[in-house]
């Protein structure tokens, strides 16, 4: 079984050649979804005592259960937050897992470590942090959140002598992704609410009086991003209020904060350089695949207090202090190096292009947003700040924005859902996709006619 024969040297070269296939579609299918019952009944059973064999096992992957997935990087994927992989990462996953790459230690993965230690020094030089700013790449932005308010905590207890409040509280708006509130309910703290503006935008000064007279809020989250309109947190009034309140400032950028490497849209981030931590998720707008976090800390130290864990069997990692080990800054120990397809496509490709395909996307969402603007039966929500429309289309009510979604799922024209604003049902389209077009956006609003 852990033999390479010529049996499975032959599969290897299946897969490969299955693999490049679909980079090379252009676009590739949208993909669909069954009930359950059907998938069962087209897939067959496939875990048996004897196996299926090599053949018949990527037969039914390639050619039943992949059709049976949406790609998420066809570029009229506008639900959720899309991903848009570069060829270059997906090469060096299958190198990845092929050399049994461990990433959680220094002593086990000293080149992966130092390789992802660059691609977050990217990342931190673009968000203006401290030169020893650093910290790790997490499976996905609700654990980097997670991970970055545990640390926040935690130091807030230290500075407090271990003395704790009658309850911990984190900050935040309504607009927060949702993680952190799951987050506040795993950490057992209560949540702060903060006022937004009718956009949806936390302010300094609200967040100023949220604080007034608290006490034991130990965190508060700014979003560069929001999922469902693309809009940024007033993040240097967020900044001075939380300074003149001693709390840590933890910005989720998951989404969002990509856009530092966009120079139109560079300014707009102005406050971000004095995040206490931030996270960013390569895998929605910086083109690595699934899953992969990176979560930034201006004191790795107190990351590292939090987090790293003490048993006599892993007392050996740190008898050299100066061993990174990104097992340390998360929650995680054992650990895949997720980081690297990121890091490789930047070797690929240079920040620069990075930069352009970036632009791209934001362009695009501006034509799109006067393609919207030129229709009378649709109207904008909020203005686009980033690559996230928002729009209401008149005279519908919530069952026709969902039938309409449907339909386009349903037809193979493109992956949709509607979003609500303030209790309105209304259509949104979430772009990341450089290959993604103006056409491809007039398709969808075209459908929304008569």
């Amino acid at each position: 079984m852990h033999g390479l024969t010529p049996e499975l040297r032959a599969l290897g070269e299946q897969v490969l050649a299955a693999a490049l296939e679909r980079l090379a579609a252009d676009p590739p299918e949208l993909g669909r979804t069954l009930p359950p019952a059907e998938v069962a009944a087209l897939a067959g059973a496939s875990v048996t005592r004897e196996g299926v064999g090599p053949e018949e096992a990527l037969r039914r992957f390639r050619d039943v259960l992949l059709p049976l997935t949406v790609a998420i990087d066809h570029p009229r994927y506008f639900a959720f937050i899309p991903s848009a992989p570069t060829a270059a990462s997906a090469f060096v996953e299958l190198l990845l897992s092929a050399g049994s790459v461990y990433g959680g230690t220094w002593l086990e993965g000293a080149g992966a470590v130092h390789a992802e230690n660059e691609a977050l020094r990217w990342l931190a030089d673009l968000a203006g942090l401290p030169a020893g700013a650093g910290g790790c790449f997490v499976q996905g932005g609700t654990n980097g959140n997670l991970s970055a308010l545990h640390a926040a905590r935690e130091h807030a207890r230290h500075r407090r002598g271990g003395e704790a409040p009658a309850r911990w509280r984190v900050a935040c708006s309504e607009e927060v992704h949702s993680s952190v509130r799951a987050a506040a309910r795993l950490m057992d703290v209560d949540v702060l609410p903060v006022h937004a503006d009718d956009h949806g935008r936390m302010h300094g000064d609200a967040l100023r009086a949220a604080l007034e007279g608290e006490d034991g809020v130990f965190a508060a989250v700014a979003t560069a991003g929001t999922t469902n309109a693309g809009l940024l947190d007033d993040l240097a009034g967020i900044a001075a209020a939380c300074r003149e309140h001693g709390v840590w400032m933890h910005v989720d950028g998951a989404y969002g904060a990509a856009g530092l490497c966009a120079p139109s849209v560079r300014a707009r981030y102005a406050g971000i350089e004095r995040a206490d931590s931030l996270i960013v998720d390569p895998h929605k707008w910086l083109f690595a695949p699934f899953d992969s976090c990176a979560l930034l800390y201006r004191e790795p130290a107190l990351g590292r207090a939090a987090h790293r864990q003490s048993a006599s069997y892993l007392d050996a990692l740190y008898r050299d202090e100066d061993a990174y080990n990104p097992s340390d800054y998360g929650l995680h120990l054992t650990r895949r190096a997720r980081g690297i397809p990121f890091w490789f496509s930047l070797a690929v490709h240079g920040t620069d292009s990075y930069a352009a395909a970036v632009e791209r996307t934001l362009e695009v969402t501006r034509q799109g947003a006067e393609e919207i603007r030129a229709r009378e039966e649709l109207e904008l929500v909020a203005e686009p700040e980033l690559s996230i429309l928002a729009f209401r289309r008149h005279g519908w009510a919530d069952e026709d924005h969902h039938r309409w979604a449907a339909g386009l799922r349903e037809a193979g024209t493109a992956f949709v859902f509607p979003t609500t604003v303030h209790g309105e049902t209304v259509a949104r389209l979430a772009l990341v996709n450089p290959r993604t077009t103006v056409e491809d956006l007039r398709v969808v609003l075209d459908t929304m006619r008569g």
